[in-house]
């Protein structure tokens, strides 16, 4: 769908064969063709093996066919990368030996090949997408029927707004690594001058809505506000929201905290004060891109007992973040790495990985802690040494 979205709005289907040709050996075609769906029109892009049982693969396999095709296909690696990494965590095993089975198969190849060839083809620069639905009930797979959202496609919507939407699957795990790999926030329409847009089909034509993706690309004078910041200069897109709050039951804070956090809000803290007549109080502070401005805003009247709520622009400086995993007792730690011209900068390994950890042994969690910093240390992940190749970039 989101192909058929991307040669809608322009896209050569040339260039995007091509490229699906130069990691498949010529084995999959690519057709486009208009079809009707919720009575609105799209575009339908139809992938089809031209060779009889097409193998399954691993992601060794899969990643060594992207590295013959060259360099251009760097950003299907990662789309790829983050698919193995998540089927890796619902099976217990290793990436490198995860099977795809249909998700390896030509037509998924050519799915992730296309997408990233036709973005680049619009010469594209910077994604963003809203919240995601994944639908309802269950599916069959070969691992027998499994609840909606299936297994892979729950970890790879870790950290994304998302909603049931409906009856049925409505993301799979492949569409969910596309973006979770090329989106840089998720966030409603920024402002935008439009440029192109691109409607693509689904299979299905259910009643009840339009089975389709769509896509809105703008100019780059108008790419979209919530970026992840990795340069020097301060950023003044960003929105500090404040409100003083003297007469909330303060067991509520930290599910309110967590709510705008999981609502996208890049910070939110609590501030003890004392306001007039000398009564306790809390100043609830939340950092933001501009284009959830709104949203959190409406989120804290609705969430909170405060009357007006204060805002302001503010400039941000960040150093660019990617993970890597160490081991630690037959345990998989997720370390966060900040990073700048290819430095590592801080390391810190994901504290509620090591909590759960801690929990399992009936250990100290500072110890756990010590021992995560010491597999990170003994990965390479060293403040002032040069940054790894292996790292994977945060979401």
């Amino acid at each position: 769908m989101l192909l058929g979205a991307l040669l809608d709005a322009g896209a050569s289907l040339t260039v995007v064969q091509s490229a699906v040709d130069a990691v498949s050996g010529g084995t999959v075609q690519i057709r486009a063709r208009e079809v009707t769906r919720g009575g609105m029109r799209a575009l339908k892009a139809d992938v089809e093996p031209l060779v009889d049982d097409p193998p399954h693969r691993t992601w060794r396999d899969v990643r060594d066919m992207l590295e013959r095709a060259g360099s251009s296909t760097d950003t299907a690696v990662a789309v790829f990368r983050c698919l193995a990494e998540a089927e890796a965590r619902v099976h217990g095993t290793k990436p490198d030996d995860v099977h795809f089975h249909e998700v390896g198969a030509l037509d998924a190849i050519a799915d992730v090949v296309g997408c990233c060839a036709a973005l680049a083809d619009l010469g594209v620069s910077t994604v963003s997408a809203g919240p995601v639905a994944l639908g309802s009930g269950s599916v069959r797979t070969r691992h027998g029927r499994l609840p909606v959202p299936a297994p892979a496609v729950a970890e790879l919507a870790k950290g994304w707004q998302v909603s049931a939407g409906g009856d049925g699957e409505l993301a799979t795990p492949t569409g969910l690594a596309l973006l979770r790999s090329l989106a840089r926030a998720c966030e409603p329409l920024p402002p935008m001058t439009l440029d192109a847009v691109g409607i693509g089909a689904g299979t299905r034509d259910p009643e009840g809505h339009a089975n389709v993706v769509r896509v809105m690309i703008s100019s780059a004078e108008a790419a979209p506000a919530a970026q992840i910041v990795e340069r020097d200069e301060p950023d003044d897109r960003a929105v500090l929201l404040e409100a003083n709050v003297d007469d909330l039951d303060p067991r509520l804070w930290p599910g309110i905290l967590n709510s705008l956090l999981t609502a996208g809000a890049s910070d939110a803290w609590l501030v003890p004060i004392v306001m007039k007549k000398g009564r306790p109080a809390h100043t609830l502070s939340v950092l933001c891109p501009s284009g959830l401005a709104g949203p959190l805003r409406d989120q804290i009247f609705r969430d909170t007992s405060t009357l007006g709520v204060r805002h302001s622009p503010r400039g941000k400086v960040a150093l660019e973040r990617s993970f890597a995993d160490v081991t630690v007792h037959d345990t998989r730690i997720p370390v966060k790495v900040a990073h700048r011209d290819g430095v590592v900068l801080q390391v810190m390994p994901e504290f509620e990985d090591v909590a759960a950890l801690a929990r399992r042994q009936d250990r100290p969690e500072r110890l756990v802690l010590q021992d995560a910093l010491a597999a990170a240390s003994g990965a390479g992940l060293i403040v002032g040494a040069a940054l790894p190749d292996n790292l994977r970039p945060a979401q």
